[in-house]
Parts: structure tokens; sequence; C-alpha cells
């Protein structure tokens, strides 16, 4: 493992969904599950999302359309939360939502919908 692009991924992942977040997951690994995390932390955050040719904020489009089409919820909840605290507006992440509604289908923009309206209502609080 590159510790510094591990440093430089723990680094903004912190930024992109919150040390309560990272600290959560962390405390959840294992010595099953551990390498995953690690190689998540190194090459997810260390390496693409470190890198600065497109904006986090777009970054964190293009995940919720593709957790959206891929059926991943939980995930979706995490990257909604992140888009949130990259400056998405509730607007923006609509206009997201019907783009995946146009090319993947109502039933998947129906879903996503719904898990991005228990998001924003979180974030109201």
């Amino acid at each position: 493992m590159d510790q510094a692009r591990f440093m430089r991924g723990d680094k903004v992942r912190r930024e992109v969904l919150g040390s309560e977040y990272v600290d959560r997951a962390n405390k959840s690994a294992d010595d099953f599950n551990q390498p995953l995390a690690n190689y998540s932390t190194e090459m997810c955050w260390g390496e693409v999302w470190a890198n600065e040719d497109l904006p986090r904020k777009t970054r964190s489009f293009l995940n919720i359309a593709m957790l959206s089409i891929l059926n991943r919820p939980t995930e979706l909840k995490t990257h909604l939360r992140g888009a949130l605290r990259n400056g998405a507006t509730k607007a923006e992440l609509r206009a997201v939502l019907m783009q995946v509604a146009v090319y993947a289908g109502l039933p998947i923009a129906v879903d996503s919908f719904r898990v991005a309206r228990e998001v924003l209502n979180e974030h109201k609080e």
C-alpha cells in the first residue's frame, strides 16, 4: 500500500463524507474486510477522488447516477450526503435523477427519488 496515497484518500474521504461517517466505517472494519477498506481509501479516494480533473460536485453527480442505475440504495444515500457536502443543491440532485429517469427508466428513478427524499429530509434537520 502506498501510504501517501492512503493518507490523501483518508483526507478526501473525510472532506466528502464527513469524519463521523469515516470513523464509523473504520470501526466496523475487521480482518475479513480490512483489505477492501484499505483499497477503497487508497485507490477510490486517494487516486480517483483526489484527482482534480473533475470537480467533486461533478464526481458526486456521476456517482449518484451510477449508483441509482446499479440499484445500490445504501451507497446512494452515502453519496447523496456527500453531494450535499460538495455544494449540490436540491434542484441539481433532482436534475441528475431526472436524467436517470430518461436514460435508465422510471422504476429506477422512482426508487432513487425516494432515497434522495430521505436524505434531503435528514439534511433539513
